[in-house]
């Protein structure tokens, strides 16, 4: 069968089914067991018109129940500003691909730079790359990175504080490329410093992997660590939400080598878990095993402002079996998507939400323990979301909030439930919110 828009010709055809010796294309199916192939008509349905098809989809969305988002565990629901999706819709965006032509990717250029320079003023490294997929493959290319730096070593130390998707892709990573994984456990909520400083005495790591602000939604105090794992000639790893940096302590601030997480958190919305974009920053001294693309500004021949690729690591397109890392694309219309969201809300902005975000978890925090359903499980600062302990099963407590709209109470551990408040929520909605679960959830 011909069809019109197959590059091949007949001959064509005929010239690759010689050359591998076979006579037909329905040869190269001969191994599919007859009785699996389908030879009868298709049951399809009659034909429709655009409006019919529209109309058709539509009523399946309409039987999808839209829920209030109530938690956080590494996807928030944070407001985006109506003009992003507008901004990165344009052509010139929405089509951009890899800037390997410099003179004709001005633009795609100088929005990575852009992005670069936000991410490395919020994280206080001295460089980034755009991009990562998310923040569990940023988390693992981080690892790499140590493991490229320190060379002889062969295991990596991770936090139990750390997210548990992340650690997963850690592992996985770890896994094909014969590195030993070690996680150090919480005490009281946050990562063990005594636990650290006697896996880095047994020696042999090359990093240490801890979150800025953990699976509990502790904000973690590093004091010492990076000394610690700087004396032992590691390398010191911070997995951090972006946003939350407009108001705490950065990685830089903290003494890490490598800052990594998810951008989500500047704007992307939900979107049932993608597509996300993971940041990695790092000092100086390591930016030569940083995955990804870097760009950087120069001047052309008129003497004007120009953007190109630099510092790439050849072997990651050509001797990619030496390669670092074999990351080679990247999400850059996300990372278009975050520079546009921080050049709108600017340093300002950023403290405002999480303002609001800190006001609105503490109020959901103290309201909640006060209907009796739920205790204290730490006494350490959070930012928007925080954990409680209750008898309750999680699932009771989750099946409740559904019956009003509202996902929520995720479990972190058994006895352990997980909420969230971004800036998204009002306090009415949290009132109404906790008044329900005060009269319908008895213990």
């Amino acid at each position: 069968m011909a069809f019109a828009y197959f590059p091949h010709t007949e001959d064509d055809i005929r010239q690759m089914l010689d050359r591998i010796g076979v006579e037909s294309l329905e040869d190269l199916y001969s191994d599919v067991p007859q009785d699996v192939i389908y030879r009868e008509e298709y049951d399809l349905p009659d034909a429709m018109s655009e409006h019919e098809v529209r109309q058709y989809f539509e009523a399946l969305a309409d039987q999808n129940t839209s829920l209030f988002c109530l938690c956080g565990l590494g996807a928030y629901d944070h407001y985006s500003p109506a003009v992003i999706p507008h901004i990165i819709s344009r052509s010139e965006f929405l089509t951009a691909y890899t800037p390997y032509q410099p003179e004709v990717s001005q633009g795609t250029l100088r929005y990575i730079f852009e992005y670069q320079s936000m991410i490395t003023e919020l994280t206080g490294m001295d460089c980034t790359n755009a991009s990562m997929y998310d923040g569990a493959t940023a988390a693992a290319e981080a690892m790499m990175m140590a493991m490229a730096a320190t060379k002889k070593k062969t295991r990596v130390l991770l936090s139990e504080g750390l997210l548990p998707q992340v650690v997963k892709v850690v592992k996985t990573y770890a896994k094909f490329k014969g590195i030993g994984v070690t996680m150090i456990p919480c005490l009281d909520g946050v990562t063990s410093y005594g636990s650290l400083l006697t896996e880095l005495a047994v020696g042999d790591v090359a990093g240490v992997l801890v979150p800025g602000i953990n699976k509990y939604g502790i904000i973690e105090d590093f004091t010492g660590f990076a000394d610690a794992v700087h004396a032992q000639k590691g390398l010191f790893i911070v997995y951090s939400d972006p946003s939350s940096l407009a108001v705490i302590k950065t990685p830089a601030d903290w003494g890490a080598d490598i800052a990594c997480g998810d951008s989500q958190t500047l704007g992307i919305p939900l979107s049932y878990g993608g597509p996300y974009v993971g940041f990695l920053a790092c000092t100086k001294d390591h930016v030569r095993k940083l995955p990804g693309r870097i760009v950087g500004a120069t001047k052309d021949v008129n003497g004007k402002r120009a953007y190109v690729l630099t510092l790439q690591a050849r072997e990651q397109h050509i001797r990619r079996e030496k390669a670092t890392s074999n990351i080679c694309s990247n999400q850059s219309l996300m990372a278009l998507y975050v520079t546009v969201y921080m050049s709108l809300m600017g340093p300002k902005g950023l403290r405002e939400v999480n303002e609001l975000c800190y006001g609105g978890a503490h109020y959901l925090h103290d309201r909640l323990l006060e209907t009796g359903l739920f205790e204290k499980a730490f006494d350490k600062p959070f930012l928007k979301e925080f954990t409680l302990k209750t008898r309750l099963p999680a699932q009771k407590i989750q099946d409740a909030l559904q019956l009003i709209g509202v996902f929520g109470a995720v479990e972190v551990e058994p006895g352990l439930v997980n909420f969230c408040v971004t800036e998204k929520v009002s306090k009415e909605s949290v009132d109404a919110i906790v008044g329900y679960l005060a009269e319908e959830v008895a213990l």
